[in-house]
């Protein structure tokens, strides 16, 4: 036999002998999942990933924000096999997720209670809606007009991108009324996340802002909003997100492409289940049922 070719099919053995060892090239330990989106959702999605990785050693996920807006791109992209959304997908997601062949589908994971924070030296404990909606488009300019001090209203708000900015938006600003042209006000700050809004509300006095109930803490004061004038003022708690009472509440969602199967299927299921939505309450959020 040529040296030539007995030096080829030395070489041809050795690679197919580290194919041995090593296994398949595509292969991979587990069940490798990528779940992407809203920001309001990343500590409870990632919660329950941790311990759903308890439970399922083989299997990795790995959990990041970036705003709904981004979960749904990286869905349709097929960056991402997993979107986590503070809101529902708009007809233009679902239309360029068509044309790329994908069809998300909607579950319904847990609810939150959408909080206004300022910071816990405001006297200010309580708003209306529509002093909610004046203090977020400009039309309110200072604490004093809503029973506070003498000072600039600092509003806070989350970046356009977000699920929360959007929610926000459409029920406190809008009200629901698609023919309305409410809009922030351009001094508002824009925050590239929920934990942005918390941590600029310790430091500033003057400042409002929304997030998830989730993200209430201990230096945070989170106000009683009422529907109109004439309601009660109704604190942000679980029960009253459940029972509806609770103005500013919303749902939750986790997107997949098509009908889920395997490792997201296995990963949904425990979402769902009494475990998973022990989890939803255990961090301040809203189980889907009681």
């Amino acid at each position: 036999m040529p040296k030539n070719k007995i030096f080829i099919n030395g070489i041809l053995a050795g690679v197919l002998a580290l194919m041995v060892l090593a296994g398949p090239a595509c292969a991979k330990k587990g069940d490798s999942l990528q779940v992407k989106g809203s920001d309001t959702m990343v500590n409870l999605v990632q919660s329950w990933a941790e311990e759903f990785m308890k439970k399922n050693s083989d299997s990795f996920i790995a959990v990041t924000g970036g705003g709904s807006g981004t979960g749904f791109a990286a869905l349709i992209n097929g960056t991402c096999d997993v979107a986590m959304s503070s809101r529902q997908i708009k007809a233009q997601e679902v239309g360029l997720a068509a044309k790329k062949g994908v069809t998300p589908k909607e579950f319904k994971v847990a609810l939150d209670g959408l909080a206004v924070v300022v910071n816990k030296d405001n006297p200010v404990s309580g708003l209306t809606l529509d002093q909610l909606a004046h203090i977020f488009t400009g039309k309110i300019t200072n604490w004093k007009e809503v029973g506070g001090r003498d000072a600039k209203i600092v509003i806070l708000s989350r970046e356009v991108n977000s699920g929360t900015h959007v929610y926000f938006k459409e029920h406190v600003l809008l009200k629901g009324d698609t023919k309305s042209t409410a809009e922030f006000s351009p001094e508002a700050l824009l925050l590239s996340s929920s934990q942005a809004i918390a941590d600029e509300i310790i430091q500033n006095q003057d400042a409002i802002g929304y997030y998830g109930m989730g993200y209430i803490g201990k230096d945070h004061k989170a106000l009683s909003i009422a529907k109109d004038a004439s309601s009660g003022y109704v604190y942000p708690t679980v029960d009253d997100v459940l029972s509806g009472r609770y103005p500013i509440s919303r749902p939750l969602f986790i997107y997949t492409q098509g009908e889920p199967a395997s490792d997201v299927k296995n990963f949904l299921d425990f979402i769902l289940s009494n475990d998973g939505q022990a989890i939803v309450a255990r961090i301040d959020f809203v189980p889907i049922k009681k």
